[in-house]
């Protein structure tokens, strides 16, 4: 039915409610807003019901079929969310997709969240069948020419003004990093003695940070300081920083190089690639040095073993979630320490 920018959302929404909405991309913090504004006008729409699913080792497509066919038993109308982990949805998916297209119901909003979406995958069957009927959101990183006006929104919303360079600080200090640049805009409307923000003060403000913090852990791991690296592990683990958070910054940094790995191994070139994956002027050197160390079968091993670390904090897997960050860690930064029970494990989280 229409494809949409992010800053085409809201407006969207506000004229109408589609029948199912695509939301895809590999920036969690923009995913997750978008789904979060998707599910509040729905609920004024009327859809007070939600059901959640992820597509992991429990689920099967029929379900979703099931739930759509069944009636609500609290709300006249329901949402239902599905979360395609690692965006395959396999025959029994795309079929089951294929149905519901054919017959979206009027008391029903899917809502359907992706990884970022390939151009064989755009292509598929099923993706044309829901070009037909829903709203697609493909979700883009904010680029590093972005960010400084990006994050001049947020301060914006959050009812902060700064002067450039004091942007061009936080924007340094967060290298790109949304989550990141949302919790310093949060502290900075508790801590600012003003709604002006000069460059003393946010530089003051950004450098009062944790002394250990997820930023450190992954340049750490990408340097091959595997001992500096694990230290920063225990720190986040001992000040109460949640899996979650540690997981998602691993998991960012390997895709990455996973993707630029793939990228040079077919001849482009690494500042246009690193450019296009994010990666800032003064993090290339650290990048360029996890690539020479890492070749894309242990990234792809690693990309499975951060699904299998996302499974454990569901409460899925029967894994030790901080012991799985640990060899994740200790292996981004270029020491084999994956054990033979957690390499079979990682490649049957990855099947």
């Amino acid at each position: 039915m229409a494809r949409l920018r992010i800053e085409q959302l809201e407006n969207a929404l506000s004229k109408r409610i589609a029948p199912i909405y695509v939301v895809s991309g590999d920036e969690p913090l923009l995913i997750q807003e978008a789904c979060d504004l998707i599910r509040q006008q729905a609920h004024q729409a009327g859809y007070d019901e939600r059901e959640l699913y992820h597509t992991d080792a429990g689920f099967t497509w029929e379900t979703l079929l099931q739930s759509a066919n069944s009636m609500s038993l609290f709300s006249e109308k329901k949402i239902i969310e599905v979360r395609v982990i690692n965006g395959k949805l396999g025959d029994a998916g795309a079929k089951a997709i294929i149905e519901y297209c054919s017959r979206p119901s009027d008391d029903n909003l899917l809502l359907l969240v992706f990884p970022k979406l390939d151009k064989k995958t755009q292509n598929s069957k099923w993706h044309k069948a829901l070009d037909s009927v829903a709203d697609i959101l493909q979700v883009w990183p904010v680029a590093a020419h972005q960010l400084p006006r990006w994050i001049e929104q947020r301060l914006k919303q959050a009812g902060l003004t700064a002067e450039p360079q004091a942007i061009e600080i936080l924007c340094a200090k967060v290298e790109g990093n949304l989550l990141a640049a949302v919790q310093e805009v949060e502290k900075l409307k508790l801590i600012a003695d003003s709604n002006h923000l000069d460059a003393q003060t946010m530089s003051n403000a950004v450098m009062d940070s944790a002394r250990y913090d997820v930023f450190n852990l992954t340049n750490k791991a990408l340097s091959g300081d595997s001992r500096a690296a694990v230290a920063n592990l225990h720190g986040l683990k001992a000040e109460g920083t949640e899996a979650p958070i540690v997981l998602w910054a691993l998991t960012r940094e390997i895709r990455t190089l996973a993707t630029i790995k793939e990228a040079l191994q077919l001849g482009q070139s690494f500042d246009q690639v690193a450019q296009r994956n994010g990666v800032w002027d003064n993090r290339k050197t650290l990048v360029k040095q996890a690539l020479h160390r890492l070749d894309l079968k242990i990234l792809h091993q690693l990309i499975r073993k951060c699904l299998l670390a996302d499974k454990s904090i569901k409460g899925i897997a029967n894994e030790d979630t901080w012991n799985l960050l640990l060899e994740i860690t200790i292996n981004l930064a270029g020491t084999q320490a994956l054990s033979p029970k957690s390499n079979r494990l990682a490649l049957q989280s990855g099947n």
